[in-house]
């Protein structure tokens, strides 16, 4: 049975229900750098981030109250869900006084540096703003999405984009269609304490995203997947081994490279085709990892599709 969380009214009003689904894709980082320290105690960073096919499904209707449903036993249950803060936060700065029941089918997995729970507050705000007829400039709307983490002001656009500062500064580049095996080890990571595990010594000078765009221009997956890089996988593979195996099994498999995303804990493998992808996948799948041959995203990360 879906989990449901309710909260106090935020709304009398009456009327016809209005409903959307919205999908949700997730992200993974082709690079990921730390440049240094902040003086906020925060991480400077330089991460080319990309879209793909994985998405998690929102339906979002008009209700009473504010609500959340869940298909998946490891969704938040308490006031870390970002899709109930996404919504709350978007009541406060919004002045709207309604409610809302989001049933979220979850099928990007929880803390697993896909961006999961982002994609979903993004969907959230894109969903609602539509439902309560808000009309808001993009500026404005991402506004509010910086404000609940720095993956969520991407997903409000999506394809794929060079980040720097805690990863919310953003410029949309050119990327190339890419065939991708993602490999989740089914336990997640904190990303705080990966963080918390970077040294100086890990610190670099962006010069990785520099070489990832060039070699998303040149359009071949080879480049690509010679320039992966992740300053994390330093922190997460020696508390971590299925970091190591998976990568090493997806090179076994016939991948062209393989990398860590985000704070992980999953690993991705580029592969030559959308074909060639799924070869890999079979040959990699094990019971206790879950994998998905996948496309990127060009497109929104976030779609409306009723």
């Amino acid at each position: 049975m879906p989990a449901v969380l309710g909260f106090d009214p935020l709304s009398k009003r009456s009327g016809g229900a209005r409903r959307l689904v919205l999908s949700a894709a997730a992200k993974i980082n082709l690079v990921l750098e730390v440049l240094g320290k902040r003086a906020d105690g925060y991480h400077e960073i330089a991460t080319v981030i990309q879209t793909v096919d994985l998405s998690d499904r929102l339906v979002i209707e008009d209700a009473e109250v504010l609500e959340l449903r869940a298909t998946a036993p490891d969704v938040p249950r308490d006031g870390t869900n970002l899709v109930l803060r996404a919504a709350r936060a978007l009541c406060e700065a919004s002045g709207v006084n309604r409610g809302a029941r989001i049933t979220l089918d979850k099928r990007v997995p929880v803390a697993a540096g896909l961006g999961g729970g982002s994609t979903d507050a993004a969907a959230t705000l894109v969903g609602l703003a539509r439902l309560w007829g808000l009309r808001w400039p993009p500026a404005r709307l991402a506004e509010v999405a910086v404000a609940l983490g720095m993956d969520v002001p991407f997903f409000l656009r999506g394809g794929v984009a060079v980040g720097t500062g805690r990863g919310e500064r953003l410029e949309p580049i050119g990327g190339t269609a890419l065939a991708l095996v993602l490999v989740s080890p089914g336990v997640g990571a904190s990303t705080a304490a990966i963080y918390g595990g970077v040294t100086p010594a890990m610190y670099s000078d962006g010069g990785g995203v520099h070489r990832m765009v060039a070699a998303l221009r040149s359009r071949r997956p080879a480049m690509v997947a010679a320039s992966l890089a992740n300053a994390l996988e330093r922190v997460a593979a020696p508390q971590y081994p299925q970091v190591r195996q998976m990568e090493a099994a997806l090179l076994a498999a016939g991948a062209l490279g393989a990398a860590m995303s985000g704070s992980g804990l999953t690993v991705f493998g580029v592969a030559r085709s959308f074909d060639h992808a799924r070869q890999i996948r079979a040959r990699v799948a094990r019971g206790s990892w879950r994998c998905w041959a996948v496309r990127t995203l060009s497109g929104p990360a976030i779609r409306v599709r009723a």
